[in-house]
């Protein structure tokens, strides 16, 4: 079967886009596993399909690397958007995108016919440990000791439509990612589904900088729903404020956390490359 997709980043996951709606894709879920592979194949952090959609301008499908189907990502939704765009199925640059997660809200900031940043609302964490969800008692996972190999963390968790814990460390540039955050995704007595660590240092009020744990995948350059969390939490906290640089690998996002608790992520997205992928269904 030949796929047409487009390979791009927003300041963090890199995904596999696919137009589904002048392409039929029989089996997305064996397509992901299939492009998320890094040895072989294109290589990405899942699958993400630009569906027709009956209650917003199109729907966004996203598929893990396992080939799991997931709620939402902010960096997919960001980036997704500006696929769209591209391809002429919207010139809007106020998008509302079905998700499995719920309705998202995307802004396009277009200058010379070119999206040159998007702002992707992502709307209000969920907070409580039953929507996490988390192995506890505690209403709220907040600031919870938790015991990973020879250290013990203070974690946060909170979930976009995917889980996210976050733990704040003095020193992110020297922080051993690799030795632990296998380890904090696979605790299963903590988190009953694994969870995707977001590893935060907190410079200022207004600056943090993180190392991101993506769950099955490794680290990566950055995610945005782990910026997210970072922001939110270390305004709980109260380390940090509402409006947060959050410095990654792949580049700086920016968040805003209003009083009405709704969180919006700002940043590019590129386009890596366009090609045509050949696999048996």
């Amino acid at each position: 079967m030949e796929i047409k997709f487009t390979k791009m980043q927003a300041f963090g996951n890199d995904y596999v886009y696919v137009d589904a709606i002048s392409q039929k894709i029989d089996n997305p879920n064996d397509l992901a596993k299939k492009v998320s592979d890094r040895h072989f194949g294109i290589g990405s952090d899942g699958l993400v399909m630009l569906c027709p959609s009956e209650v917003g301008d199109f729907r966004m499908r996203m598929f893990n690397p396992d080939g799991t189907e997931g709620e939402m990502c902010g960096n997919a939704l960001r980036s997704v958007s500006k696929f769209a765009y591209y391809l002429g199925y919207t010139k809007k640059e106020e998008l509302t995108i079905e998700t499995l997660g719920g309705m998202q809200h995307v802004f396009l900031t277009v200058e010379n016919g070119e999206v040159v940043n998007i702002t992707a609302n992502i709307g209000k964490p969920r907070l409580l440990s039953s929507d996490v969800p988390v192995a506890t008692d505690v209403m709220k996972f907040c600031n919870q000791p938790i015991e990973i190999l020879d250290k013990t963390f203070m974690a946060s968790s909170l979930s976009w439509g995917n889980p996210h814990t976050v733990i704040f460390v003095d020193d992110t540039d020297n922080f051993e990612v690799s030795k632990y955050g296998p380890a904090i995704e696979c605790a299963t007595n903590y988190f009953p589904n694994k969870t995707n660590v977001t590893f935060a240092q907190v410079v200022d009020e207004k600056n943090i900088k993180i190392r991101e744990w993506e769950r099955g995948t490794g680290e990566t350059i950055g995610c945005g729903t782990g910026c997210c969390t970072a922001v939110v939490y270390a305004n709980i906290l109260g380390l940090a404020g509402r409006n947060v640089d959050v410095e990654q690998i792949g580049g700086t996002l920016h968040v805003d956390w209003d009083e009405d608790d709704r969180v919006r992520m700002t940043g590019p997205s590129h386009v890596v490359y366009n090609g045509v992928y050949y696999y048996e269904a």
